[in-house]
């Protein structure tokens, strides 16, 4: 098996409240749009307060090229990453000393706003001193479902190396792929949930956690006992990126909430199923927050409660979706203010492009 031992974050600099994003939106739409006062309305509906982004608001007031924009993308992904890493190996609320960078021996890097060849991890691995023998796996164009997914591919290394220590890394930009020329609702949709971030996930084998054991703050921590992925056929137009000469323009169906309802219920139940539980044995949901809806259609078509989801409500209020990096932050929460106990079951899933879903079964346990 493999234990979640620690998580680091990387926050962008800027930080804009959701009623000035309304602002900044109508001023930019408002003469395009004949009912956009009805339009803006998604905005306070999300019941987002407030987001980051890795640049000032004037720069999204002008236009830029795909260049540009991906540009920025590679400068503040390596800075933001590096400040994540190195939050997730010296964090304090977790460990009782710092991790060394030649103590890891895999990092697996998640993206799908932006790219860049060598890729990002790389580039990385030339501001710290991680040893030069590090395996490198990038992932790229899993969406929402990536942090997720990340993580399971690191349970699956560490089932396979269970000395291992693998650093998955989430980076989205999100807001670098504005477009001002896209008058879809699902930009506007998109452009009232979405934030930038960086996080970093410490995940060890079992033998490796063994010789941590002492370092850790706490006797229980999250252990990934399984993992399910699960792609929805012929579904490629629900989640994505339609990319055109000036980038990535945003593919946002209105019936995610609905497939959620109907789709992810019997997944779920299926893979809880495999491991001998019920979704009523679940104490703790660890979910990519996709926006209140998202939420909501949770709530409805799985069962679970406020009770099991006001963490991922707490972490889309003061940071917007994401993607693959949100579920991060909630795992960080999760640890940081040791929710789960001993004993207790817990989900973390995401819902991504393909139309796909990732969940890991956990278990509160000591190492």
């Amino acid at each position: 098996m493999a234990f979640i031992i620690s998580v680091g974050k990387g926050i962008p600099k800027y930080e804009l409240t959701q009623d000035y994003m309304i602002t900044f939106v109508k001023d930019l739409f408002g003469h395009r749009f004949t009912d956009i006062d009805r339009l803006l309305t998604v905005f306070p509906n999300s019941e987002i307060k407030t987001r980051q982004f890795v640049k000032e608001i004037d720069w999204y007031k002008n236009t830029h090229s795909f260049a540009e924009k991906n540009d920025e993308y590679i400068k503040k992904t390596v800075e933001l990453s590096v400040k994540a890493i190195e939050n997730c190996l010296r964090n304090e609320e977790l460990l009782t000393r710092s991790i060394s960078y030649d103590e890891i021996d895999t990092i697996i890097f998640i993206s799908s706003s932006g790219i860049a060849t060598p890729s990002i991890d790389a580039k990385v691995m030339n501001c710290l001193p991680f040893k030069e023998t590090t395996k490198r796996i990038p992932i790229w164009g899993l969406g929402c479902a990536g942090g997720a997914a990340g993580i399971s591919r690191a349970y699956e290394y560490c089932r396979a190396f269970p000395e291992a220590k693998v650093l998955v890394i989430a980076a989205e930009l999100c807001s670098l792929t504005f477009q001002h020329d896209d008058l879809s609702k699902a930009n506007l949709i998109g452009t009232s949930l979405f934030g930038d971030g960086v996080a970093c996930t410490l995940i060890a084998g079992e033998k490796a956690a063994e010789k941590l054991k002492r370092d850790l703050r706490f006797p229980s921590i999250p252990k990934i006992m399984e993992t399910r992925s699960t792609l929805m056929k012929d579904s490629e137009d629900v989640m994505g990126w339609d990319i055109k000469d000036n980038g990535l323009y945003v593919i946002f169906s209105r019936h995610i909430p609905a497939i959620i309802k109907k789709w992810l219920k019997p997944n779920v139940e299926a893979f809880l199923e495999e491991n001998g539980l019920h979704t009523s044995e679940i104490s703790h949901f660890l979910a990519h927050p996709g926006g209140k809806k998202v939420i909501e259609a949770y709530k409805d078509g799985l069962g679970f409660t406020d009770d099991h989801l006001y963490v991922s409500k707490e972490v889309l209020e003061h940071h917007g979706n994401m993607s693959s990096v949100t579920v991060m932050y909630v795992i960080s929460e999760y640890l940081e203010r040791q929710i789960g106990k001993d004993g207790e079951f817990g989900l973390i899933g995401a819902l991504g492009p393909g139309f796909s879903s990732e969940l890991l079964f956990i278990e509160w346990k000591g190492v």
